[in-house]
């Protein structure tokens, strides 16, 4: 059992080592990112040890890549036999790995065929090429006037195409001119995509949850009146479940959990297993079928590494076991998360081992509350002023979930 001790292991350490780490990286390395002030050397399962010893529960889970956990045995071992083998031919060639993958991620998620790629974003552009490419080629749209419908607050990714479709200033400021044919709604409206679709209209893309936005979950039958809209007026359904798939909020997805098949799903980070970038598309066939040799590609997408790593995220996933372990120690986390409300938490919400926690602003930014979990042991990463993210692996234990729930609870009693 992990036992909550407060911060003094985490203050009992020159900071001199940890401090010239981050020196070196700054003088090196771009500063598109704002890290916490801790350099991680090891990780194993829920926690990861610094260059000065100390450890830290991880629950952010590298934005939930790491759902099981750090150096999973299963993912290790698959990792290092491929690594014996074979790494990569690109899809110039077949490789032995790529074609059993597609079959179990296919039975996994309920599609036809998928189309494997290496970073989310990338899955997310593939999406929208073959919504284009279909639109153009089965539903007749006149050529260059596609229209895809996305939601207000999303966050799909960093390409140019992605942000000229973001209303974040940080994430679209200074990148234009930008990338036409995309059309906002307010999230949680079914009646306004509804209202906006055309006959230029190709595709809807959204979130089943936005996860960047703070873990906003839309309202009850959002996501099956989306199916019943698109449906109706033969657009597609393309739901990114980059970061709310693969086990997260108790189910295999977030689409899934909500009885609802869309037509095409975007996977990433998970897929990977924390190893290594792996990414798909999967849909229907007749959607992914539209696209032709030499049209879309990646050296990298595919290869035989990332394959054999995903399929054992896949035998993972296949056990259920994951996606119980969310359900039921999601519920603990709810009602320790209850307990806060009103001691210095303003509102949360949370699906699974998932959870978005606004916190009172008369106690701090979401990053000071991060900085104070620091000092407790803990890694949690703030989005959106005084909203602070919890993803803790899925093979957290419920021991490792009172510590959180605890040091969580201790940095907002300090800060208040």
């Amino acid at each position: 059992m992990e036992e909550y001790s407060g911060n003094a292991a985490h203050e009992a350490h020159s900071p001199t080592v940890q401090r010239s780490a981050i020196e070196h990286e700054e003088q090196f390395i771009a500063h598109n990112y704002h890290p916490l002030p801790v350099v991680v050397s090891r990780g194993d399962g829920a926690w990861v040890t610094d260059i000065e010893g100390r450890r830290y529960l991880d629950a952010l889970s590298a934005y939930s890549a790491l759902n099981f956990g750090h150096r999973h045995p299963d993912l290790v071992s698959a990792a290092v036999a491929q690594l014996g083998r074979l790494t990569l031919t690109s899809r110039a060639f077949h490789n032995d790995q790529l074609g059993p993958l597609g079959e179990e991620l296919c039975a996994l998620v309920g599609q036809d065929m998928m189309l494997p790629m290496n970073t989310g974003a990338e899955a997310v552009e593939t999406a929208l090429k073959l919504a284009r490419l279909w639109g153009y080629r089965v539903k007749g749209v006149d050529d260059d006037s596609a229209e895809i419908i996305v939601a207000a607050g999303n966050f799909h990714g960093r390409t140019i195409s992605v942000v000229s479709f973001s209303d974040d200033p940080t994430a679209r400021d200074g990148f234009g001119p930008f990338t036409p044919g995309f059309v906002t709604v307010p999230y949680g409206d079914a009646a306004a995509i509804e209202a906006a679709i055309t006959e230029n209209t190709v595709a809807v893309l959204i979130e089943p949850i936005q996860g960047e936005a703070g873990v906003l979950i839309p309202p009850a039958g959002y996501l099956e009146d989306i199916r019943r809209i698109t449906t109706a007026n033969d657009v597609l359904f393309i739901a990114d479940e980059v970061q709310s798939g693969l086990g997260r909020t108790g189910d295999t997805l977030e689409t899934t959990r909500n009885g609802v098949t869309p037509d095409l799903v975007t996977l990433g980070k998970a897929l990977g297993g924390g190893i290594l970038p792996v990414s798909a598309v999967a849909g229907r066939k007749d959607v992914m079928s539209v696209v032709r040799p030499g049209e879309h590609g990646s050296t990298f997408g595919g290869n035989p590494l990332s394959s054999a790593v995903a399929r054992a995220v896949v035998a993972l996933l296949d056990s259920g076991i994951p996606q119980a372990n969310a359900r039921w120690l999601g519920a603990e986390l709810h009602k320790e998360l209850d307990a806060l409300v009103g001691h210095g938490v303003v509102a949360f919400r949370q699906v699974g081992l998932w959870a978005g926690i606004d916190v009172d602003p008369e106690l701090g930014t979401g990053r000071e509350v991060c900085e104070r979990l620091l000092r407790h042991g803990v890694l949690a990463k703030d989005t959106h002023g005084s909203t602070i993210r919890l993803a803790p692996p899925l093979t957290i234990t419920d021991d490792e979930l009172d510590y959180m729930c605890a040091a969580l609870s201790a940095a907002l009693t300090e800060l208040a």
